[in-house]
């Protein structure tokens, strides 16, 4: 870390500290599917007009499963842009193998935040926390670090290579 006072450890981290209290915030019975039909429903219905429940539950279903793809992937970025900043500071590495091992580091804590959330929603009644969301969620962190390397770092080399 370029700023090693303890600031600039805590401000390194802080972001993923914030990504994983908005899980466990989500994780409640408030973000159960419920809940969450129960204030989409008329906004669907007041862009599209009436909907039949059937239609009404896929709708909500697919965008909770969008939320976990799109969520987790966002909770990875946090852990990545922190471990980055942390194994940069380790100059013996080079940038290459840091960034793997950032990259490594971010989708195995994420997948582990899932698991215990997916863990922690078992015991709601309203929830279910099933391997499924926890694969759904690791899924979404390895996709959002692979679009890092497709528009950053990929780029990043090729302009290397190229001189």
């Amino acid at each position: 870390m370029r700023n090693s006072s303890v600031w600039g450890r805590v401000s390194v981290w802080l972001p993923v500290v914030v990504a994983c209290l908005v899980i466990v915030a989500e994780s409640t019975d408030t973000f159960s599917a419920d809940h969450t039909g129960g204030w989409l429903r008329p906004v669907l219905e007041r862009v599209f007009g009436p909907l039949r429940d059937e239609t009404a539950g896929e709708i909500n279903h697919y965008l909770r499963k969008t939320g976990h793809f799109c969520g987790y992937g966002t909770v990875c970025l946090t852990f990545l842009r922190a471990w980055l900043l942390t194994f940069g500071a380790l100059t013996d590495l080079g940038r290459r193998a840091w960034r793997w091992r950032a990259v490594i580091a971010a989708v195995a804590c994420t997948a582990f935040v899932a698991s215990m959330d997916e863990w922690h929603q078992s015991y709601i009644p309203s929830r279910t926390g099933t391997v499924h969301d926890a694969l759904l969620d690791t899924t979404g962190a390895a996709v959002s670090c692979g679009l890092v390397w497709l528009f950053f770092w990929r780029k990043q080399r090729r302009g290397r290579s190229l001189r």
